[in-house]
């Protein structure tokens, strides 16, 4: 009986300690494991940005008009991304300002749609490149700020479309109305602000645009501030040239010209993923 007893206990005592061991074992192992996932959070969040593509999107505000692009990146090394980006643009003459004709009625003043005033062509460029982005120094935390000098260069395709205006016939009598683009012939009364009622409308002119195709090139620096490194949140700043094989005129009285040069400042979100 007292063999029995003492095989008994030393069996409860085995399981016990196999019990504690194995709870030790699974609270090791999901301590790993919940090492594992600060480690791979911190990385995502604070690490080294080695992700090999990346897609955003973004605008730009330029000295000289507007700008809308999307741009594609694939990494060459740890610290160079070659990119891909493809942009539409709208270049506007630092002279040109909004008008708008305007009426008393019963007591109510009415205003027409602002027209901009001596302007003869919309000049717009769409535009593909090829470009890097080299790092230049980290965000080392998720606080910091990724800062990258950026250079790139391609080819622009410039569409010259024919602003047109809407002219009153006579002085005051917006019930006899005719839609124009400029030609020497009507100068004066183009240049009458007493004869323009509004803009003649976007459409008017898109079946006259002209290609001026052209060359493209900036340089900049941009800044991402994401929290994860497999987010893009960005403002860029730089200087972008601009040579067009025909000589570009947007207002009436102003010289053309086949050179530009701006500065801009843009802003652009995404992602990015490995392949």
């Amino acid at each position: 009986m007292k063999k029995f007893n003492t095989l008994l206990i030393l069996l409860l005592a085995s399981l016990a300690l196999h019990a504690q061991s194995d709870r030790s074992a699974k609270k090791e192992e999901r301590e790993q494991k919940r090492l594992r996932k600060i480690s791979l959070f911190r990385e995502i969040e604070e690490g080294e940005n080695l992700y090999n593509r990346e897609f955003s999107l973004g605008a730009r505000l330029n000295t000289d008009g507007w700008t809308g692009f999307m741009e594609l990146g694939y990494r060459k090394s740890a610290t160079i991304v070659n990119y891909f980006q493809f942009e539409f643009s709208e270049k506007k003459h630092p002279k040109q300002d909004r008008s708008s004709y305007g009426v008393q009625i019963a007591g109510f003043y009415i205003s027409s749609a602002p027209y901009v005033y001596g302007k003869m062509n919309n000049f717009y460029q769409a535009k593909f490149g090829l470009g890097q982005k080299r790092l230049i120094g980290g965000k080392g935390n998720k606080n910091g700020i990724e800062v990258n000098a950026i250079y790139y260069g391609g080819i622009s395709v410039g569409l010259m479309k024919p602003y047109y205006l809407e002219l009153m016939n006579d002085a005051g009598d917006n019930d006899n109305r005719k839609i124009v683009k400029f030609n020497d012939s009507i100068r004066t009364d183009f240049l009458n602000k007493e004869l323009i009622y509004g803009p003649g409308g976007f459409t008017k002119g898109l079946s006259e645009i002209k290609i001026n195709p052209g060359l493209h090139a900036k340089i900049g620096f941009r800044f991402d501030w994401a929290k994860f490194n497999d987010v893009i949140s960005a403002l860029e700043v730089g200087v972008n040239a601009e040579y067009y094989t025909k000589k570009v005129q947007i207002m009436v009285d102003q010289d053309s010209k086949s050179f530009f040069i701006n500065a801009y400042v843009g802003l652009q979100l995404g992602k990015r993923w490995n392949k």
